[in-house]
């Protein structure tokens, strides 16, 4: 018995969801629980898995549309099943499968005509193609993504010639563009080529595209977009930056770095920050609180920190829930596991809300300090710049210290700027002065 592939609802305030790509194609077999396609919405990006085992013999929502939740999107029937007639297939099976009007006509037997009142001959049957044909183009289909594809024709490379280093091998984008832009490469014909846009649902981040392309935002950019300008307008952003010395820090980490490795925790200096922030909200609740559209300010019982984690698609925040219960190494142990499951697309919508204050680390790239937005309704965010070892003045003296600046955006409606530096002064005192004995 057939089994209808559903949208999933992804949490309680998501109506919808876009399909980005499916990981299975028609006709392909598929287990129970395998990856099926993949979603993104206003909320989180997620690998969907199968409903059931089978064969995918249906794609009804293709990649690039946008559905409502418990739509059916595809169907997996028993094994042996043969897949759906073209018209279910995905577009680019149709162009392959469908014939031309004047030949769906002769199929079913009425003449056609080139002009009034002529028959047109009928053209000879089409030759039935080549198996190895069928089993390179599937094998490549299974290796790449129609945008890497799309890519491959346009620069007539062979993707059958490539390693990718996908899963399973997949050819990706960074693999099919460095090859191209590789210096070894022999040039293959004169014909100028210009990159095509990419498949429908295949979008890249942005600043990941190809020179003169021009292409639609991604469904995650589209919201972050959405929410960082919708709080420009409705908070009045302040700044403060503060210098930290991480010297103890340091000391204490290294010492303690395999202890924690053990657990299945990663000591790093960002753990520290989320932990010394954490408890400093305590302390300052108005910084642990949020404020409405009615001008209403809710100080938050729970603290909920927000780490954010840089994806190659996007960005997203997932939530340290209940953080100011978790000694430093249970908060070690969530940021590495909400950092791992956000890149590998099995975050939960309730993973990535109901945070009450957030942690961005721009230093990890290298930024010395970043100026965030802050995320809405919190009142506060902290940024985490770049941390490096500095020539300062130590009673009188100039030693070399590890050093740093932590940023702080607060809203001035609901913080006072006096409030705001209290709070990053107590951040840096814990940094400074930690117990190792809390460790």
């Amino acid at each position: 018995m057939a089994s209808d592939v559903l949208m999933p609802q992804m949490g309680e305030s998501i109506a919808e969801g876009t399909i980005v790509r499916w990981i299975k194609k028609v006709g392909e077999s598929v287990d129970r629980d395998e990856p099926l396609f993949e979603i993104s919405t206003d909320k989180v990006d997620a690998e969907i898995p199968s409903p059931a085992a089978g064969v995918l013999t249906e794609i009804r929502a293709h990649e690039g549309e946008t559905v409502p939740v418990n739509s059916v999107v595809g169907v997996i029937a028993p094994a042996g099943t043969k897949p759906a007639a073209a018209a279910d297939q995905t577009p680019a099976a149709q162009a392959h499968a469908a014939p031309p009007p004047a030949a769906k006509a002769q199929a079913d037997g009425a003449p056609t005509t080139d002009a009034p009142g002529r028959s047109a001959p009928m053209p000879p049957p089409a030759a039935a193609p080549e198996p190895s044909a069928n089993s390179t183009e599937e094998r490549l289909r299974q290796k790449s993504s129609p945008l890497v594809r799309k890519i491959a024709q346009e620069h007539q490379v062979d993707l059958s010639q490539l390693h990718g280093t996908g899963i399973s091998g997949r050819v990706t984008k960074h693999d099919i563009l460095a090859y191209i832009e590789s210096p070894s490469r022999a040039p293959q014909g004169t014909t100028e080529t210009r990159p095509q846009p990419p498949a429908s649902g295949q979008t890249p981040a942005t600043g990941a595209g190809l020179a003169g392309q021009t292409v639609p935002l991604s469904v995650m950019r589209r919201k972050i977009a959405e929410h960082m300008v919708l709080s420009k307008r409705t908070s009045a952003h302040v700044h403060t930056v503060f210098e930290v010395n991480y010297s103890r820090i340091d000391q204490i980490r290294k010492a303690r770095k395999s202890q924690y490795e053990a657990s299945g925790g990663k000591l790093t200096y960002l753990s520290f920050i989320v932990k010394a922030a954490v408890d400093a909200l305590r302390q300052i609740p108005v910084m642990n609180a949020s404020l409405d559209a009615n001008g209403n300010v809710t100080y938050h019982r729970q603290v909920n920190v927000g780490v954010a984690v840089s994806l190659d698609w996007g960005l997203i925040v997932p939530v340290i829930k209940s953080a100011d219960e978790k000694n430093l190494l249970g908060i070690s142990k969530s940021i590495v596991d909400l950092a791992d499951r956000a890149r590998a697309k099995q975050l939960k919508p309730d993973e990535v809300s109901g945070g009450t204050f957030t942690v961005t680390n721009p230093g990890g790239i290298g930024a010395q300090f970043g100026l965030p937005i802050i995320n809405q309704p919190q009142v506060g965010i902290l940024g985490v710049g770049a941390i490096e070892k500095r020539a300062v003045v130590i009673d009188d003296a100039i030693g070399i210290r590890l050093m740093g600046y932590l940023s702080l955006a607060f809203d001035h409606r609901v913080v006072d700027g006096a409030v705001g530096d209290q709070f990053m002064a107590l951040i840096k005192h814990q940094l400074e002065n930690w117990d190792p004995n809390r460790a």
